[in-house]
């Protein structure tokens, strides 16, 4: 009789056990899929919903606020996420709220972001729908890396032909760090560039002073005219000298002379055309 009781005790034990699980495990998979609350449902499009699954979460704010209860094509671009949200959450998504995919954590499960609107005031309706913004893709990222590290690559390969050209004692840049004769001519060269631009300056310097005859021969309008006078009178002067010259050698007393010089100058001329 006891065995049978302690049998029977045992046996409710159990199954009150067991109930007090089922119970338990249903409170929290309905309290995290929002069964026993006020929700409201809202809705968005994706291209790509990069591994979501129904019953992932959704949050607001950095909260949970709802879960995905159901993920559906419309077309093979577009897929339409249908969300289950907390019902005193309402008034705080605006309807130019947006959503997007991101991991709860490194390698977490997916997670449905949804992010404030900035300017609107009005409160999302029942069953409204929400703009989206996509999420990077791993695959993508990966791709960017591999661009950044074959760039990296190619800079290394770059610095390495570089820093040997720096070693090679045949290029210009490693005797110019290297070779002292080549560093003194650079300095001295460098010397002679500065006592240039100083003669330079001093030039400059004197050009300006107004004392000067060059400052003056550029500046002076009234010795620019004196100059362009006496020019004009030089050439004048030649253009009389001519015709001076041309009427002595018409003239009977000089005409004699000016015709022996004519033949003199032919004779000596035929002469060196004769010993050529």
């Amino acid at each position: 009789m006891n065995k049978n009781s302690n049998h029977t005790w045992k046996l409710g034990m159990f199954v009150i056990i067991g109930i007090t699980v089922f119970i338990l495990t249903i409170y929290l998979i309905g309290k995290s899929q929002n069964l026993f609350g006020s929700t409201f449902v809202l809705s968005t499009k994706f291209k790509n919903v990069s591994g979501l699954t129904i019953g992932n979460n959704v949050r607001f704010s950095g909260i949970n606020v709802g879960t995905v209860d159901d993920i559906q094509f419309v077309s093979d671009t577009s897929v339409v996420v249908k969300l289950i949200i907390k019902d005193d959450v309402q008034k705080f998504i605006k309807v130019d709220a947006t959503a997007s995919i991101g991991s709860d954590g490194l390698m977490g499960d997916k997670v449905l972001t949804i992010s404030p609107g900035r300017g609107s005031d009005k409160i999302i309706a029942d069953n409204g729908s929400i703009r989206s913004t996509e999420a990077i893709e791993m695959e993508d990222l990966m791709k960017g890396v591999k661009v950044s590290v074959d760039n990296a690559g190619i800079i290394t390969n770059q610095l390495a032909q570089f820093s040997s050209k720096m070693n090679n004692n045949n290029g210009a840049l490693s005797k110019l760090m290297t070779d002292q004769n080549v560093a003194s001519s650079l300095e001295k060269t460098l010397l002679n560039l500065e006592s240039s631009s100083n003669e330079f300056s001093t030039f400059t310097k004197k050009m300006n002073n107004k004392k000067g005859i060059l400052s003056k021969l550029v500046n002076d309008e009234k010795l620019g005219s004196s100059i362009d006078s006496t020019i004009t009178n030089i050439q004048t002067g030649t253009i009389e000298l001519n015709e001076t010259v041309k009427a002595a050698q018409n003239n009977f007393l000089l005409k004699g002379y000016f015709n022996k010089k004519k033949k003199a100058e032919a004779k000596k001329l035929k002469d060196s055309l004769k010993q050529k």
